[in-house]
């Protein structure tokens, strides 16, 4: 797992520091779809599997021609403006890393959560190009060298009700990052192959006044703990990339 900030210390320990408000009566929910992907593919993911698996799904331009339901709160109407936010790989020595960040501590919310570079649309502002727009703003990456593939599924947040499109976008190589310390602590990598390996990932069910029942997904890194909407994310881009 690669890193972009200069004053990181990743520690030798899975799970991070993150504040998780947990339900009382949260419980383990079922595996992940890759799990009964055979090991030798869950190995060495490549951006060319990523790019068959958009190939297969079908999806193109600035939103999903179907929506899993599964994905979506059971309010309609998300109480925020819409988001979105970009999901930036780059491969290398055949493997595709995506590039993550965790929220400075100077934030107003969800201080040092692990997140991608995304944020709320500008009046008449498209998804993507939002996305595009956010990420030059926290990490300093140019819009120009990125390939955007596609979206993935959108979602609604537990917290805020904020509908949310992400976007996948290939860098060409592994991109020089700089983190706004405004917005951004940290800045980092991970292969997607380490994120489909054992232990890292699991699932819970919460049950939320209002809401039911939700499955609320979580992978865990050398120092973090990726949760809530981005492992969602993250969970949508590896079961695009390992259906059969």
């Amino acid at each position: 797992m690669g890193d972009n900030a200069a004053d990181a210390v990743v520690p030798s320990r899975r799970g991070g520091k993150q504040q998780i408000p947990r339900p009382p009566g949260a419980r383990l929910g079922g595996l992940p779809a890759w799990a009964t992907v055979p090991p030798a593919r869950r190995q060495a993911i490549s951006l060319d599997q990523v790019r068959q698996g958009f190939e297969r799904r079908g999806w193109g331009g600035d939103a999903p021609r179907n929506v899993p339901p599964a994905r979506l709160s059971r309010r309609h109407e998300p109480a925020s403006r819409p988001a979105a936010v970009l999901c930036p790989l780059f491969e290398e020595g055949g493997e595709a890393h995506v590039i993550l960040t965790r929220r400075s501590s100077n934030m107003r919310s969800h201080t040092g959560e692990v997140s991608f570079p995304g944020g709320r649309l500008e009046e008449g502002e498209r998804a993507v190009d939002a996305a595009l727009r956010e990420a030059r703003e926290e990490v300093g990456i140019d819009p120009s060298v990125i390939a955007v593939l596609g979206p993935l599924s959108p979602l609604v947040t537990v917290r805020g009700q904020v509908l949310i499109t992400p976007f996948v976008g290939v860098f060409p190589g592994r991109p020089r990052l700089v983190p706004n310390p405004a917005e951004v602590e940290r800045a980092f990598d991970v292969s997607l192959a380490e994120l489909v390996s054992e232990g890292i990932y699991r699932e819970e069910v919460w049950e939320l006044p209002g809401e039911g029942s939700r499955s609320i997904s979580f992978f865990e890194l050398i120092g973090d703990t990726v949760w809530g909407a981005t492992a969602w994310i993250l969970r949508d881009l590896l079961e695009l990339t390992l259906q059969p």
